[in-house]
């Protein structure tokens, strides 16, 4: 799948580029799904030798084993295949917490895993401008409700209901990085019962 490209919105809006190989001590990849594919785009330019001090964390969300044979063809002596990215958390946060000077962080694949694993990365230490990123794969958002703080997982309607307090939300372009979520605002507020229907924005 090729990278996604989004359009124009306001300033807090993630922007995300290109991996590309970088120099350094290590090299860890955090990545979901189709998020494979800029690893692999990646390996096209890399030098010999490249993936030899390189940990792979994969989370194959819907993509099952489409990815791991080639994966594994990257002879990263470490790689992880995990469910979800709560599954693969505490992995990623002893890796961040264990690092050392030189470690360069690549993260590629949907907005949820891209955001979560940046939020692990800056709470180690990490600088957020020497995080490289790259979207690849769903846009289905990771949303806030900003009236009972409860996050929703790959969201696609807009609005949709909350899965904790149940209210109507307008997905808002607005993200946090801090909780690495987009903000949900009730739909109705001013004139309850009024929410008008859902239309697929994010697939």
């Amino acid at each position: 799948m090729t990278k996604t490209v989004f359009p124009p919105a306001i300033k807090s809006r993630p922007i995300y580029g290109t991996l590309s190989p970088r120099p350094g001590t290590a090299q860890l990849f955090v990545a979901d799904d189709e998020g494979a594919e800029a690893i692999f785009d990646l390996a096209k330019s890399a030098p010999d030798g490249f993936f030899a001090d390189a940990h792979i964390i994969f989370i194959a969300k819907r993509s099952g084993e489409t990815y791991l044979a080639r994966l594994q063809a990257l002879q990263a002596p470490q790689l992880l295949v995990s469910p979800s990215f709560a599954a693969a958390s505490p992995r990623l946060r002893h890796t961040l917490s264990n690092a050392h000077m030189g470690l360069q962080l690549s993260l590629a694949g949907t907005e949820g895993l891209i955001g979560q694993a940046m939020q692990a990365a800056i709470e180690a230490g990490i600088p957020y401008a020497s995080i490289q990123t790259e979207h690849r794969g769903a846009t289905r958002r990771r949303v806030q409700c900003v009236h009972c703080k409860g996050i929703t997982e790959d969201v696609t309607h807009d609005p949709f209901r909350c899965s904790h307090c149940g209210l109507n939300l307008f997905v808002r372009d607005h993200y946090s990085r801090r909780i690495a979520a987009f903000q949900g605002v009730r739909v109705d507020a001013e004139d309850p019962g009024n929410v008008p229907s859902p239309v697929e924005r994010f697939t």
